[in-house]
């Protein structure tokens, strides 16, 4: 198993990366959420997953350990694959999948592309308690941005737009402004979007 390849960035795409670690080029998969994270530089250090299949070894690459981590839950619930395991890392920050999980929050998870219903629930009864010993170990990140965006969507829900309709807004005004947006930003910024 690849733990990680480090080295100078060939190649940087929303999808992918290539290292050229002593020589060799990695073709490493990203998510978006990683992408946004590596861009703009030149030397990486990049945490890697190996998948193995009858035709293809295939590298899926993270900024983190933690984001690994939520990687190598999610495959491990039936029906979620490599692919789809990345979709929701690209679609969710990975603290905002660890607190989806823990909360049972079929309508966010719902929304990404690739999660019906049924896998929404398999992922919440699957991953609960995993995630709950993940999300106590990044907790302090999670409290600020969760609480914002749980009280944000509270209000949106207050107005009158519908859960799921928020929940989409909240989630691209999100990505938008960063972990760190107030609740209030996060409002009037969903409300352009409603």
């Amino acid at each position: 198993m690849i733990e990680f390849v480090e080295g100078d960035v060939v190649e940087l795409a929303p999808t992918h990366v290539v290292i050229n670690a002593n020589g060799i080029g990695y073709f490493i998969n990203i998510s978006l959420n990683t992408y946004e994270a590596f861009n703009s530089k030149q030397k990486l250090l990049v945490l890697t997953h190996q998948a193995i299949k009858e035709d293809s070894h295939t590298l899926y690459g993270f900024q983190d350990k933690t984001e690994r981590e939520v990687f190598r839950n999610l495959i491990s619930v039936s029906g979620i694959g490599p692919a789809t395991a990345r979709m929701v890392l690209s679609s969710l920050s990975q603290h905002d999948i660890i607190g989806a999980i823990i909360n049972g929050n079929v309508p966010l998870l719902k929304s990404i592309k690739g999660i019906g219903p049924k896998a929404a629930q398999r992922m919440i009864l699957e991953l609960k308690d995993k995630m709950t010993k993940l999300g106590g170990s990044v907790q302090g990140e999670l409290t600020g941005s969760s609480s914002n965006h749980t009280e944000a969507l509270e209000a949106l829900t207050a107005l009158g737009f519908g859960r799921s309709a928020a929940e989409k807004a909240l989630l691209r005004t999100s990505k938008d402004l960063g972990s760190g947006a107030s609740t209030e930003d996060l409002i009037k910024n969903s409300l352009k979007l409603l």
